[in-house]
């Protein structure tokens, strides 16, 4: 389909003043002049800059462990190298260093961060840096044999049977106690607690113990070959996180399996399809899976997204992560659960909107859905938001809604104060958006307030977005804002030019940000023309781009029709009545 970019291109002139012409009106009227790539773009354009936001697998990878982080997971390939996705692509996570893209044997993931333990013993590790838990510690950059990751802490096993463990010690979770100094074969680390497997068989538990996760009973004091730890968030309404919960899982030798700790979701009630015949365990955010040894699995506890309710054809399973997530005998994983869209959201939605891991739709009648985790309270909808509603947004874990009067009511998480709407974005707004913890509001007057997490200066709105902007957007932690002149504003982090515009970018019509990228959907740029005069009463048109070359006789009343030569570059004659040329883009 053609469009017509509605610029004159090329003027021809009578032969007597023909000159070098390089179009004066088209460089007033058009963007600037682009790359050979960027002028052929087709219509409608996305343009992306920063990291890559999609995993380079091909086809048929073979994997030989996994591992579930709180929203991301952490594959290794059996060539050695690291794979890691999700967590709204924030490359900060997903990035997997040089030093994890070969020779790996083991992985463990974190809350926001993961591990990977090298063949020479060494450990590697990336994501957030919060508590010091991925500045891996002397005592663990040698001879280190396991590896676990908790909610802010990690954990190495040595070769000699001892434990390192760095990060976060609110709870005493890295204060390895006498007994798991030696003679230690196997690791675990729950939200705030740390587990280790003896020798003997016997079990060891430290850190946070408000559920009894560290109270080893004595069913699990003796004959245990492997150990898993659980935990999540304890959510208070109305005040947001009180806690961390915790739960141990242990495997007896004769196949059974011994669950302590927090109950909240029935995770520590094996039921009678665990208690024999199982081979290996895991435990998660309130939910456990144990893999029996005919290759199916057993999962049971908190289900409100379906990770308890294992598929009826995840067969041939040989490692598991709670998550959850299964590898099959044949290299391939396989991952189930998930909200299931309630019957409110199956009709009348007019849009949507999700954040790590909850959903929302905002109905034709004005109210909001909302469904998935809820542990900060992001997918229970306030009556403030359940009518007049014209628009939605979904941060990591909180939630927007802008209501017809021009004001904004958010919920969930509040760590960083982004559900704390200030009172220039309680009137006057027309447009939200969210990052990962914090929150943007466009005024009427081409304003933008901003607010919450202020890290990497994503809420420090500068002077250029503090008028005429027309749309905002937010990645993980950075903002956006489109200008009316179709330019863009870009600020906060900037690890992988994801804040850096690129230069000569056409403009832009609609823009998204996500974890360490910009997408921006951008105009085509019109056709640039050049004529050049030639000896001979001749010129010589050429033009970049591809488009259909029209002519006419007057710009008074114009008559464009397609010039009967198409050629390009092409040569003609100067001689005779004035002509007028343009480019219609394809």
């Amino acid at each position: 389909m053609k469009k017509s970019t509605g610029l004159l291109a090329a003027i021809v002139v009578p032969a007597a003043s023909l000159k070098l012409v390089s179009l004066v009106l088209l460089s007033l009227l058009s963007p600037a002049p682009l790359s050979q790539a960027q002028t052929n773009r087709p219509s409608g354009t996305v343009v992306s800059w920063g990291s890559s936001f999609l995993p380079s697998v091909e086809p048929g990878t073979r994997f030989t462990a996994i591992a579930a982080g709180y929203t991301h997971t952490v594959a290794l390939k059996s060539d050695g190298a690291v794979v890691v996705w999700g967590a709204r692509n924030d490359a900060q996570i997903t990035t997997v260093p040089v030093a994890a893209q070969s020779g790996v044997v083991a992985i463990a993931a974190g809350f926001d961060n993961s591990v990977a333990l090298k063949t020479n013993g060494a450990v590697v590790a990336w994501g957030y840096d919060t508590f010091g838990k991925t500045t891996v510690p002397i005592a663990a950059q040698s001879g280190v044999v396991a590896i676990a990751a908790g909610y802010g802490h990690t954990v190495a096993l040595k070769s000699d049977g001892s434990v390192v463990a760095w990060g976060r010690n609110d709870s005493g979770e890295t204060t390895v106690p006498v007994a798991a100094q030696s003679g230690v074969v196997a690791i675990a680390a729950g939200w705030a607690h740390t587990v280790a497997l003896k020798s003997d068989g016997s079990v060891v538990a430290w850190g946070d113990n408000s559920y009894g996760q560290t109270d080893v009973p004595t069913a699990a004091q003796s004959g245990v070959v492997a150990i898993a730890a659980g935990g999540f968030f304890v959510v208070t309404p109305g005040i947001g996180v009180t806690g961390l919960a915790g739960d141990t899982v242990a495997l007896k030798s004769d196949g059974s399996v011994v669950a302590w700790g927090d109950n909240s979701y029935g995770q520590t009630d094996v039921p009678v399809a665990a208690q024999s015949g199982v081979m290996a365990i895991a435990a998660g955010g309130g939910h456990t899976l144990a893999l029996k040894s005919d290759g199916s699995i057993v999962g049971w506890g908190r289900n409100g997204e379906g990770q308890a309710e294992v598929p009826a054809s995840t067969r041939g399973v040989v490692a598991i992560a709670a998550g959850p997530r299964a590898l099959k005998r044949d290299g391939s994983v396989v991952v189930w659960g998930g909200p299931a869209v309630p019957v409110a959201a199956q009709s009348g939605v007019v849009a949507i909107a999700s954040g790590d891991r909850h959903n929302v739709a905002l109905k034709s009648d004005g109210s909001v859905v909302a469904w998935g985790w809820d542990d900060f309270g992001q997918a229970t909808v306030p009556v403030g938001a359940q009518s007049g509603v014209v628009a939605i947004a979904a941060g990591g874990t909180h939630t927007l809604a802008l209501k017809s009067d021009g004001s904004v009511v958010a919920w969930g998480l509040n760590d960083f104060g982004q559900t704390t709407v200030p009172v220039a974005a309680q009137s006057g707004v027309v447009a939200i958006a969210a990052g990962a913890a914090h929150t943007l509001a466009l005024k009427s007057d081409g304003s933008v307030v901003a607010w919450g997490r202020n890290d990497f200066g994503q809420t420090t709105v500068p002077v250029a977005a503090q008028s005429g902007v027309v749309a905002i957007a937010a990645g993980r932690f950075h903002t956006l804002a489109v200008k009316s002149n179709a330019s863009i504003v870009a600020w906060g982090r900037n690890d992988f030019g994801q804040t850096t515009v690129p230069v000569g970018l056409p403009p832009a019509l609609a823009l998204a940000g996500g974890g360490g990228y910009t997408l921006a959907l951008v105009r085509d740029p019109a056709p640039l023309l050049t004529l050049l005069r030639n000896a001979n009463q001749t010129a010589t048109l050429s033009w970049t781009g591809a488009g259909t070359l029209e002519q006419t006789t007057s710009l008074a009343a114009p008559n464009w029709q397609p010039a009967p030569n198409q050629a390009n570059p092409q040569t003609f004659s100067t001689t005779g009545a004035m002509k007028f040329f343009r480019v219609k883009a394809d």
